[in-house]
Formats: C-alpha cells, sequence, structure tokens
C-alpha cells in the first residue's frame, strides 16, 4: 500500500509539473518579424508614445543641462538673462536668472545651501526624469528670508533613508536619481543696487554632497554610461526610444498603486523593458523608429494647437506641472510638448496671447496688445510678455537681444496706467523702448506667452488674456 501511495504521489506531481508548463504564462509576449522588429498595432504604437513622452522630454532636458555645465553634481548660476542662443528647452524664462542645480542622487544624498534673496519672486523646482514638478521653496511660502540647508535623496539614495541630521534645516525625497534642482530668481535689473544685492546672492547658492557636509572622506564616483540625448523629442523616439525609456525606468521611481506608472510598465514588458533590466543593442527587440517619430510627430502638432485654446488651457491649467499623483496623462502630454519644467498655477501661470482675428501670429504682420488698468495682469510678483517662434519654441534673434516685457525688463505705463506692447519689424514712433518686440520681417508664425507670477487665482476666474490687434495691411 505504501509503494502504491507513493506511486500516486509522484503521479499527481508529474501532472501537476505538466500542466504548469502548459498553462499560459503571466509574461506577454510580442510577435517579430524575420528582421527581430516587433509587429506592433498603430493602437500600441500611439500608446506606447503618448505613455513615453513626458519621460523623453525630461530626459533630453536634464541631461542637455547637465552637459552644458560639465556633468551632474554641478551647478551653473546666470549673470544675464537668457537669448536666442538657448536651444536646451523649449520656452524658456526671460524674466528671471536661472541657477540650476544638476544632481545625481545615487551615491548619497546632495545639500543645497541657500542664502536669503531679497527678491520680488524665488522659486526653487526640483524634477526627475518622469517630470512631475515638485517646488519645495518659494517666496509665495515665505521662504528666502534666511540662509537654509536643504537636503534631496531618492528612493536608490545610498545609506540613507531619510533621517534627520544636524544642520539640516529641510530633507526633500525626490522621485528619480537624476534631477534638476533649479531656482527661479527675479533679478530686478531695473532697480542697480537691488540687482547688485541679488547678484551676490546667487553667488552664495552652492551644493555638496553630504559627506562633504559632515567632513568624511568622499565616496568614490558610481561610473554610468547614459544612452544618446536626442537634438529633439522626436529625434529619440525615432532612433533610440527603447534604450531612454529601460535607462528612465531604472532611475525613477514608478509605484504600484499609481495607475499610469503600471499602464506604463504594461506597455512596455512586451518589448523586454522593465526596472532593473539591462538593455543590450544586440539582443534587444527592435522597433520601428520612423513609425514612432511620425505617431510623436502627430502629437506635437496637436499639442502645439490645443495651447492657442483658452477653454482647454482652463481646464488643464490647474493639472500643469504638479507633483505626482495632482496631474494627469493629457497633460503632461502638453506641457512636455510646449514647454518642459514650468511651475505650478499657485507659482504662475502661462496663459497664451492669441491674434484678435482667430489667425496665426505671423511675422510678416505687426501687432499691438493693449490692456488697461482694469485688465492688467492679476500678478502678486509680477508679470511679463514674452516671444517665440510657434515651431521650436525658441527666443527670435534681433539686434537688440530683446525678448520680453515686463517689470524686470521693463515697461511704460500709460497715462491712465495700462499698456501697449508692440509686436513689429520696426519700433513705432513714440513707443518706448521697453513696450517694443521686435521680429524679422519673414514667413514665421509666432508665439505670444504671459508669464504672471503668484497669480491671484480669484480675479483669474473672470481675467481675461489680452489679445494682439493686427496693425498693419
Amino acid at each position: 500500500m505504501k509503494t502504491l501511495r507513493y506511486h500516486i504521489m509522484f503521479l499527481l506531481f508529474f501532472l501537476l509539473l505538466i500542466w504548469q508548463c502548459k498553462a499560459p504564462s503571466n509574461e506577454k509576449e510580442i510577435a517579430v518579424d524575420e528582421n527581430g522588429y516587433a509587429i506592433l498595432s498603430d493602437d500600441q504604437v500611439e500608446n506606447l508614445v503618448k505613455r513615453s513622452y513626458q519621460y523623453v522630454a525630461m530626459y533630453n532636458v536634464n541631461n542637455k543641462f547637465a552637459q552644458s555645465q560639465g556633468g551632474y553634481n554641478t551647478i551653473q548660476a546666470d549673470k544675464k538673462p537668457k537669448d536666442h542662443t538657448l536651444k536646451d528647452i523649449a520656452r524658456p524664462n526671460n524674466d528671471t536668472f536661472y541657477t540650476a542645480a544638476m544632481l545625481d542622487l545615487r551615491n548619497e544624498p546632495m545639500i543645497i545651501n541657500i542664502p536669503a534673496i531679497n527678491s520680488d519672486y524665488v522659486s526653487l523646482m526640483v524634477t526627475a526624469y518622469d517630470h512631475h514638478v515638485n517646488v519645495p521653496k518659494s517666496t509665495r511660502k515665505g521662504d528666502f528670508k534666511k540662509p537654509e540647508k536643504l537636503l534631496l535623496y531618492s528612493e536608490n539614495t545610498q545609506a540613507y533613508n531619510g533621517e534627520q541630521i544636524e544642520g539640516i534645516d529641510d530633507i526633500f525625497k525626490t522621485s528619480g536619481d537624476f534631477v534638476s534642482a533649479v531656482f527661479r530668481i527675479m533679478p530686478h535689473l531695473n532697480e542697480p543696487e537691488r540687482f547688485a544685492e541679488i547678484s551676490t546672492s546667487i553667488d552664495g547658492i552652492s551644493i555638496e554632497t553630504l559627506s562633504e557636509f559632515e567632513n568624511k572622506s568622499a565616496k568614490p564616483e558610481v561610473p554610468l554610461e547614459f544612452p544618446p540625448v536626442g537634438k529633439t523629442n522626436i529625434e529619440t523616439f525615432k532612433n533610440n526610444l527603447l534604450e531612454v525609456i529601460q535607462f528612465v525606468m531604472n532611475h525613477v521611481e514608478l509605484e504600484p498603486t499609481d495607475e499610469d506608472d503600471q499602464k506604463l510598465l504594461e506597455a512596455y514588458q512586451p518589448l523586454g523593458i522593465a526596472p532593473g533590466n539591462e538593455y543590450k543593442e544586440e539582443t534587444a527587440i527592435k522597433v520601428n523608429g520612423d513609425k514612432f517619430a511620425e505617431i510623436a510627430k502627430k502629437y506635437f502638432d496637436e499639442n502645439l494647437a490645443k495651447i492657442q485654446d483658452e477653454d482647454l488651457a482652463k481646464i488643464l491649467r490647474p493639472n500643469m506641472f504638479q507633483p505626482k499623483g495632482l496631474s494627469n496623462l493629457e497633460t503632461l502630454l502638453l506641457v512636455s510638448i510646449v514647454g518642459p519644467i514650468g511651475l505650478p498655477m499657485e507659482e504662475a501661470m502661462y496663459p497664451a496671447i492669441n491674434a484678435a482675428d482667430g489667425t496665426d501670429l505671423n511675422a510678416m504682420n505687426d501687432y499691438v496688445i493693449s490692456m488697461n488698468k482694469e485688465e492688467l495682469p492679476p500678478a502678486e510678483a509680477f508679470w511679463s510678455v514674452t516671444l517665440y517662434d510657434e515651431a521650436n519654441g525658441f527666443f527670435i534673434p534681433n539686434d537688440h537681444k530683446k525678448y520680453s516685457v515686463g517689470k524686470n525688463s521693463g515697461f511704460k505705463l500709460n497715462d491712465e496706467g495700462g499698456i501697449e506692447i508692440y509686436v513689429s519689424a520696426q519700433k513705432p514712433t513714440g513707443v518706448p523702448e521697453e513696450n517694443w518686440l521686435p521680429i524679422n520681417r519673414e514667413d514665421l508664425d509666432l508665439s505670444l506667452i504671459l508669464r504672471i507670477y503668484v497669480p491671484d487665482l480669484d480675479k483669474l476666474e473672470t481675467w481675461k488674456a489680452p489679445v494682439a490687434l493686427r496693425i498693419n495691411n
């Protein structure tokens, strides 16, 4: 009997083993053609592009900034306003100075030494590859009145879990290993003494490792090879999307309870891309880069058109440039295309100024933007109007190096407290230089963006953005 029982148990075990081998796997597989290219439907490609755009955009933006200033764990401060030579990011500021600390948090925490800064507006914005925006410090919150030390770390930071450290004023956990920590500082260029004081404060912003802060031996650097950075996001979709997304997945925090995080993982799992994996070109599944670039370009064009729709902007605005969990995929796609790493609406708002007749703004025409005193933007800090080319979001080259009108770059109110801002190839007679935005007479679509720093959100409920009236025949 015992022998028979053993035989029966062995037979049951063998049948169970056979059933497990034949049972469908939880792992999704994807068909490939004879050349090793994944066979993907249009819907699959669209889903992958839509869910990847925020990561592609921020991978390129953060790494371009890091490259331009010598790598990660470096800091670089503006000494003058940005101009048309800036090509690293679409629709940049010309009304505030940047101080950018590019931080690699894998090895150990990094500390930012923050001085007091006597400016009407300062904020510190922290963004990882996931494009979720955090503002741990702002004049709106009463910060920058005294010196502080802010420690930053990520989920993967070695030998540190968020514990308090004597001498550190504040601790912030980021959503990824590679982050940009960017100060926006209104320099008050039209107030020489105050500008000099602010410039001295900017020089006082510095970074150090936790080891340096504690006077310990520096930890050895952890070498890492980055995938190539795309000149444009569409170039990345075409050339090395899977390599970039694999790198990103290994260096951002993807949460099991976040629906979009899980849908991203689900979309890429059949392609062999998942957190902890290593991308190897020789064994990786290949995808049709031209198709991905085509879909990315389609989203690019669609979202550029959306920025002109003020009704849609009002719907999306509360979700723009928010921390994780407070935005949505549609909004992240929009801001990743139109202009990455902006500020949330509590800090700043970015309404577009459209043509009064509903046509595209174009440099073949001249325009005037008129606001009376009651129509001025409801800003508790300051406001500005900035001019870009529509396609790229870059400043338009001009001999005057004039790209914006506002309190920082200068403007002249009229006798009634309103203002007229001219966008024209030649400065009209009698118009103050401060109120003129030069253009070159060419067939070039234009983009005018208002920035309203620390907006009065109650007044914004009824306030309407001005329009640009064409003034030439």
